[in-house]
């Protein structure tokens, strides 16, 4: 198992920083070979470039200003992003991550005459998590559309293998969590973990739960 973990916090100590901790216990516990992208901690920067932009259909040149990420997507056969919901989707730096990254000839492939619409590139990947933290309900994100959650395991997902196994988990109503719905949360993601990579030996690590 190769598996990229892509983490997007900007605070040190977060609870986010928890369900990531969680999510690498597993997979080192699984034998899994890792890379670890830290947007925040790595400096990456989201915007796409007007000059990206207008190469952004030459697959001879698209790769260039983000050529380590893209080789950490193809690398990899699991695929993992950790994040909090701002605003109901995916914060800013992931969104731009998506945006500099995921390009064609890499995430997808263009029309061309045989094929009116695009066609995954993203083959290679055969199990996806998403695990966030939302400060809306349950219902009331659902009613938005979730649209963070919509464009990781519809849109992201839609590229990979066509039996990619997926898992979610998010922890609504976060602005008023408690010791207990954080502690609760972070065991759902290590059954959903468990589920995704399949069961291995129980982690020892004691896991801080941080506010």
């Amino acid at each position: 198992m190769r598996a990229l973990v892509i983490y997007s916090h900007p605070r040190t100590g977060s609870f986010t920083s928890a369900v990531r901790d969680v999510v690498l216990d597993k997979l080192r516990a699984a034998g899994a070979d890792i890379r670890v992208t830290d947007l925040y901690a790595d400096g990456f920067d989201p915007v796409l470039s007007g000059r990206e932009l207008e190469n952004y259909e030459d697959e001879g040149l698209n790769r260039d200003p983000v050529q380590g990420d893209i080789d950490d997507l193809l690398w990899c056969d699991t695929l993992i992003f950790v994040y909090p919901t701002w605003w109901y989707g995916l914060p800013a730096i992931l969104k731009g991550w998506l945006d500099r990254v995921m390009v064609p000839g890499v995430a997808f492939r263009m029309p061309d005459e045989t094929n009116a619409d695009i066609r995954p590139g993203l083959t290679h990947i055969k199990r996806m998590g998403v695990f966030t933290t939302c400060g809306a309900s349950w219902w009331l994100t659902r009613f938005v559309g979730a649209p963070g959650r919509r464009t990781l395991l519809r849109g992201v997902r839609l590229m990979c293998a066509r039996r990619c196994k997926t898992s979610f988990a998010a922890h609504y109503l976060m602005d008023s969590s408690t010791e207990t719905s954080r502690a609760a949360h972070l065991a759902r993601v290590a059954v959903k973990m468990d589920r995704l990579i399949g069961k291995a030996a129980p982690v020892n690590r004691k896991t801080e739960i941080p506010a």
